[in-house]
């Protein structure tokens, strides 16, 4: 695997209701693009908010909900935190994800389809197995802004939140 230095300033998207939005528990239950379900815990992290805006907008028109529609305490939180500085698997560059065994067009296959998170998973527990913090890579999610990069962060020194922002706070600004 091929590395590449990343950290500082990121954003997570929660549920305002979560006790703990930091925790990778979630990600562990349910699994993710770069973790089965069961497997181990992934705090999926987003390095601008624009895409963290995209990540909501997709989640809600995929159940039929507009921004506008949502109360500002009921709309997800934005988390800010910061990842420690640190040399994280590259999922973004074509060497990078070359050797991981993604196509250089990622999160893109060769015919124009979303990678599916099968592709992925075994990757991420590759990494997880040799103690690696993290992967940095480019997002899959759809309509994000072009060159957006993700952190799933794998773990060693626990994240924690500098400042969290109510919906209205931070998704319409």
């Amino acid at each position: 695997m091929r590395h590449v230095a990343r950290g500082g300033n990121y954003l997570r998207v929660a549920d305002p209701a979560c006790r703990d939005p930091l925790s990778g528990e979630h990600a562990r239950r349910h699994g993710g693009r770069w973790n089965a379900p069961g497997a181990f815990a992934v705090v999926y992290l987003n390095a601008s908010i624009d895409l963290a805006r995209a990540l909501v907008a997709g989640r809600l028109e995929d159940r039929g909900i507009r921004p506008e529609d949502i109360l500002p305490e009921a709309g997800p939180v934005l988390v800010h935190a910061t990842a420690p500085d640190d040399d994280y698997v590259d999922a973004l560059t074509e060497d990078g994800l070359r050797s991981l065994g993604l196509p250089a067009t990622y999160p893109l296959d060769d015919d124009g389809s979303t990678v599916d998170h099968a592709v992925c998973q075994p990757i991420g527990a590759r990494a997880h197995r040799s103690g690696e913090r993290g992967i940095a890579c480019r997002s899959a999610t759809t309509d994000a802004p072009a060159h957006a990069e993700e952190l799933a962060y794998l773990g060693g020194k626990r994240l924690t939140a500098q400042r969290t922002m109510r919906f209205d706070e931070w998704y319409f600004s």
